[in-house]
C-alpha cells in the first residue's frame, strides 16, 4: 500500500463539502422483533419524468449527507435518475436502533415503499459498509432490481476487522468509533442497550464493538459468529442480478489483501471488478477511468497478480498535487459507475 491511499482516504474530507441536491425528506418503517416499529429515513431527489432510481447507501459512521452520498446523488439526477439516500439504521441520529453489516432488509424496505413504486428499474449504489450492504441484497430476489454497485467495500468482515485493528489502522479506527458512539449514545438515551455509553466510549477496537454492542443486540453469538454469518464473501456465487465491485489498489480501509482472497477462491459469475491504483478509500483523483482500471468479470476472480496494474488510474492523477484533488463527482467515477449500472440491466 503507497501513501498514495492514505493522501486520497483523508486530503479530500477537507475540501468544501458539495452543495446538496435539491430533495425531500423520506421515511418508512419497518416492524422489527426484538424493538418493534423502526422508522427509516432519507433524502429523495426526484428527477423529472424519471423512469428509473438508484437507493445510495452510505458507509460505516455516515449518513446520508455524507460527501460521497451527496455527490452521488447529483451524479443521479445529471442521468435523468431519481436518487434515494438512505439512512441505514439509527444514522440519522434519532435513537431509535442501530444496524449491523448484513442488515439487507432495511435496504429491501427502502425500495419496496410507496415513494418507490413508480418506477420501472431500480439500482443500488453502496460505498463501503453500504456497498456489502447491496452485495447481500444482490443475493435476494427483490422486484425490480436491475443491478448494484459497491464502492471500497468489505467482502470479509473477519479480515476488515483485523485490518482497521491493527495499529496502522488507528487513525481511521477511531474516526469510525467516533461516529458509532455517536449513533448508540442517541440509541442508549431512548431505551435499553447492551453496556452503557460510558462502557462504549471505552471500547477502542472494532472486534470489541462487534463483540459487546453488535452482537448482543443482533443474536449473534459474539464477534466471531457475526462476521462469519454475514459476510458478503458468503453469497457472492448467489447474486441474483450484476454486481460491480470498484476496488481501491492503495485503500488504506478496506485493504486490497482482505478482498483478494476471496476473489481468487470464490466463483461469482454475476460479479464484475475494478481495481483502481492511487486511489484511497473513497477519495479519488481526476480522470479516473472504469474502463481503464484492471478488470476481471465471469469468474469472480477479480483479485490476484492483475489488481491495479499501469492501467489502473496511476498516471491519470495518483500523483497530483493537493490543488488538483477532487471526489468520485470531479472525477466522474459515479457517473461511470451508474452508467456501467444501466448497462449491465439492459443486458439481462
Amino acid at each position: 500500500m503507497s501513501l498514495l491511499g492514505h493522501y486520497w482516504t483523508v486530503v479530500p474530507r477537507f475540501g468544501p463539502m458539495p452543495p446538496p441536491p435539491p430533495s425531500v425528506p423520506w421515511s418508512t418503517e419497518v416492524e422489527d422483533p426484538g424493538v418493534g416499529t423502526v422508522r427509516l429515513t432519507g433524502l429523495l431527489s426526484e428527477a423529472p419524468g424519471a423512469r428509473e432510481a438508484v437507493l445510495l447507501v452510505h458507509g460505516i459512521s455516515g449518513n446520508c449527507e455524507s460527501r460521497y452520498a451527496r455527490v452521488g446523488a447529483a451524479e443521479a439526477l445529471a442521468a435523468g435518475m431519481s436518487c434515494l439516500r438512505l439512512n441505514l439504521r439509527g444514522s440519522d441520529r434519532r435513537g431509535e436502533d442501530y444496524y449491523h453489516a448484513g442488515l439487507w432488509s432495511d435496504l429491501a424496505a427502502a425500495l419496496q415503499s410507496p415513494e418507490m413504486a413508480g418506477f420501472e428499474r431500480l439500482y443500488v449504489l453502496g460505498y463501503s459498509l453500504g456497498g456489502h450492504l447491496a452485495l447481500r441484497l444482490a443475493a435476494r430476489d427483490v422486484p425490480r432490481l436491475g443491478a448494484v454497485a459497491a464502492v471500497c467495500t468489505p467482502l470479509d468482515l473477519a479480515a476488515g476487522q483485523a485490518a482497521i485493528d491493527r495499529p496502522a489502522g488507528a487513525l481511521y479506527r477511531l474516526y469510525v468509533l467516533r461516529g458509532l458512539r455517536q449513533l448508540y449514545n442517541a440509541v442508549a438515551a431512548r431505551r435499553p442497550v447492551p453496556v452503557t455509553p460510558a462502557e462504549a466510549r471505552r471500547i477502542r477496537t472494532m472486534w470489541d464493538w462487534d463483540e459487546r454492542i453488535v452482537a448482543p443486540r443482533w443474536g449473534f453469538a459474539g464477534a466471531a459468529d457475526y462476521y462469519a454469518r454475514e459476510s458478503a464473501a458468503n453469497v457472492l456465487p448467489e447474486l441474483r442480478v450484476p454486481a460491480l465491485l470498484v476496488a481501491a489498489e492503495d485503500d488504506p480501509m478496506i485493504p486490497a489483501e482482505t478482498l483478494r482472497p476471496v476473489l481468487d477462491s470464490v466463483a461469482a459469475p454475476r460479479l464484475t471488478v475494478r481495481w483502481l491504483a492511487g486511489a484511497g478509500h473513497l477519495g479519488f483523483p481526476n480522470g479516473l477511468s472504469l474502463q481503464e482500471g484492471e478488470a476481471e468479470e465471469g469468474d469472480g476472480n477479480g483479485g490476484g497478480e492483475n489488481g491495479g496494474g499501469e492501467n489502473g488510474g496511476g498516471e491519470n492523477g495518483g500523483d497530483r498535487g493537493r490543488e488538483h484533488w477532487s471526489d468520485a463527482h470531479d472525477a466522474g467515477l459515479d457517473a461511470q459507475i451508474l452508467s456501467s449500472l444501466r448497462a449491465a440491466a439492459a443486458s439481462l
